[in-house]
């Protein structure tokens, strides 16, 4: 079964219809769904998603174009809640100078808070990293996490390697879908299929076959597994099976949370 390794179901685009989503998203083999903050508000909500739908699992964290937003006790708060709640990673967290590099220096002393809090619980992040990969490269060389997943992966071949070896993987999506995204193309075809988990970033990212026009979910991932089986001359299953696989190996705590669900039944 397939597992949207990023999905933002809180996003307003959603709002009350988060079940008939993931109802759809089971029926197209989507069994699990992760979900990440990216604002103080979104904690709240990922945390109620998850009390709600037991597929689905949640990262706490203040994503890059969100931190304008942030208070002074927010980063406090960010802590209490990795203590208090069962987050399977810290994220969305990362770095954006595509959207802005006005308050790159804020961007990098909160990137950098919240890969502490990763160490210090021993948790994965799952990062953003829009024109800014050799810098969240040399933060995650400086303050080591126990790897996780770069989403919407556009870098280059020799920054793909440098995440691999830091132990991360790599998330593919829509983007992909493109006929002119040939340079992520020729990454999703070639990097070791063990480096790559698949995503949907819905309602962001829409893939190729929706357009500007149909609105982006997880039932969209099988299409997207399709896809890229298709572009390495891939059997489908396969596809599922490793990039399920590949998920639990860079977040961990999901196996953790499901035997534990299991076993209380």
């Amino acid at each position: 079964m397939l597992i949207d390794s990023h999905c933002h179901l809180d996003a307003m685009e959603f709002n009350q219809e988060q079940e008939a989503i993931i109802k759809a998203a089971l029926d197209h083999g989507i069994e699990k769904i992760i979900v990440p903050a990216v604002n103080r508000k979104s904690f709240d909500d990922v945390i109620e998603i998850r009390k709600k739908f037991s597929n689905c699992f949640y990262a706490l964290g203040f994503h890059p174009m969100h931190i304008g937003d942030m208070k002074d006790n927010d980063l406090d708060t960010l802590q209490s809640y990795l203590n208090t709640y069962e987050p399977i990673a810290v994220g969305e967290i990362g770095l954006d100078f595509f959207f802005t590099k006005d308050n790159k220096s804020l961007q990098e002393e909160i990137f950098i808070a919240q890969l502490k809090l990763a160490q210090a619980f021993d948790l994965p992040v799952i990062m953003h990293v829009r024109q800014a990969i050799d810098d969240v490269l040399k933060y995650l060389r400086r303050y080591p996490v126990r790897g996780g997943i770069a989403h919407a992966f556009n870098g280059s071949r020799q920054q793909a390697e440098a995440f691999i070896q830091l132990g991360f993987k790599l998330g593919f999506g829509g983007a992909m879908t493109y006929p002119r995204a040939t340079h992520i193309q020729a990454l999703a075809k070639s990097l070791p299929i063990e480096s790559i988990v698949l995503e949907t970033d819905a309602p962001d990212i829409p893939p190729s076959w929706l357009g500007n026009q149909g609105r982006n979910t997880p039932g969209e991932l099988l299409q997207i597994a399709t896809f890229f089986a298709e572009l390495r001359g891939m059997n489908l299953t396969s596809v599922i099976e490793q990039s399920h696989q590949n998920t639990l190996d860079a977040l961990p705590k999901i196996a953790q949370l499901c035997t534990l669900t299991e076993n209380l039944h």
